[in-house]
C-alpha cells in the first residue's frame, strides 16, 4: 500500500484533535474529488513499518483523539489487507483513542457479501473503526455546511452504537451547545 500525506493536529476530518492518513489508490472516481491524485494506487510512499512507527509516535500525545482514515479509499482491499494489522496495533497501544475512516463505499455495500470492495479484512476493519463515514461525494449534492463530509448523501455512522443496537446509528449532525 501506499500513501499520499499524514496530516499531524487535523481538526477537519473527525472530532477533535486527529492524526490523519491519506491512502492511496481508489476506484471510485468521485466527480469533482478533492484529491484526485490519490485515485492511483502508487501515489506517494510505500506504507511501511516506519510509517506504521511515526503514526504511532503522532498519535501518542493526550491531546490527540485518535486516527482518522481517508484517501484515496481506505476500503479497497489491498488497502485494507495493509491496514487491518496496523489498525490492532492502534487499538493495543491507545485502547482510548477513536478510529475514523472515510469511505466512497456505503456502509451497506461494505457489509453485504460478495460486493466489491469486500474481502477477507473487511469485516475485522469495520470492527476497529469507531466512526464510518461512507458514500461517495456526489458534486450534485455538494454542501459546504454539514459535519465532515462533502455532500448531502454521505453519513456519518457511529459503529459502536451500531454494532452494540444491531441497527444503523449515526451521530449527529451538529454539535450541540
Amino acid at each position: 500500500m501506499y500513501y499520499g500525506e499524514i496530516k499531524n493536529c487535523d481538526i477537519a476530518n473527525g472530532e477533535g484533535v486527529r492524526v490523519t492518513l491519506f491512502v492511496s489508490g481508489c476506484t471510485n472516481h468521485c466527480k469533482n474529488c478533492f484529491q484526485p491524485q490519490t485515485w492511483d494506487f502508487a501515489y506517494g510512499q510505500p506504507f511501511t513499518k516506519e510509517t506504521e512507527e511515526q503514526l504511532l509516535s503522532l498519535l501518542a500525545p493526550s491531546y490527540i483523539n485518535g486516527l482518522t482514515l481517508l484517501g484515496g479509499e481506505p476500503f479497497e482491499p489491498e488497502n485494507q489487507r495493509a491496514l487491518v494489522p496496523f489498525l490492532r496495533r492502534v487499538r493495543e497501544r491507545y485502547p482510548r483513542k477513536n478510529i475514523w475512516g472515510f469511505s466512497g463505499f456505503t456502509y451497506e455495500e461494505l457489509t453485504t457479501d460478495r460486493t466489491y470492495p469486500r474481502c477477507e479484512a473487511t469485516d475485522e476493519m469495520l470492527s476497529l473503526l469507531d466512526v464510518l463515514v461512507d458514500g461517495r461525494f456526489v458534486e450534485e449534492l455538494k454542501d459546504i455546511s454539514l459535519r465532515f463530509r462533502g455532500s448531502s448523501n454521505q453519513r456519518l455512522i457511529n459503529l459502536n452504537a451500531t454494532r452494540q443496537t444491531g441497527r444503523l446509528c449515526l451521530l449527529p449532525d451538529r454539535d450541540r451547545h
